[in-house]
């Protein structure tokens, strides 16, 4: 029996994608990813969102959502905030399998989806399975 490659695509990264955005229109801008273009070791990569939003009762983040075109899991992390937060920004770190873009996608409380993609180099990739 053959076992299905655990090797994901760009096709799998936008089917997570519209499985968040469920049709609706992304804009880019409002939301800066803020990860190393060049990264020598794909296991532990520092990852910065940060959404330009005032994060009051009426306009603030609602949810943040970080995929990737390559890794196991298309759909990195999301992260759900509110007023509350006091500020839409979070940092972590994140594991990429190879070279490919990353994408974080920004749900404001009013709706609207917002966009950024960065291109990351990896020398060293993580998420691989030994043969």
């Amino acid at each position: 029996m053959l076992v299905p490659s655990a090797a994901a695509t760009p096709a799998t990264m936008q089917a997570a994608i519209a499985s968040v955005i469920r049709g609706a229109k992304v804009n880019p801008g409002k939301i800066k990813l803020d990860i190393p273009p060049l990264v020598e070791n794909g296991n532990t990569v520092p990852c910065s969102i940060t959404v330009d939003s005032p994060m009051t009762e009426v306009d603030y983040v609602k949810a943040i959502h970080v995929f990737t075109e390559k890794n196991p899991q298309p759909n990195v992390v999301s992260i759900q905030l509110g007023p509350r937060a006091g500020r839409a920004s979070v940092s972590t770190r994140i594991r990429l399998a190879d070279t490919q873009t990353v994408v974080a996608i920004a749900e404001l409380s009013d709706g609207s989806l917002w966009s950024h993609r960065v291109d990351v180099l990896i020398t060293l990739g993580a998420c691989l399975e030994d043969s």
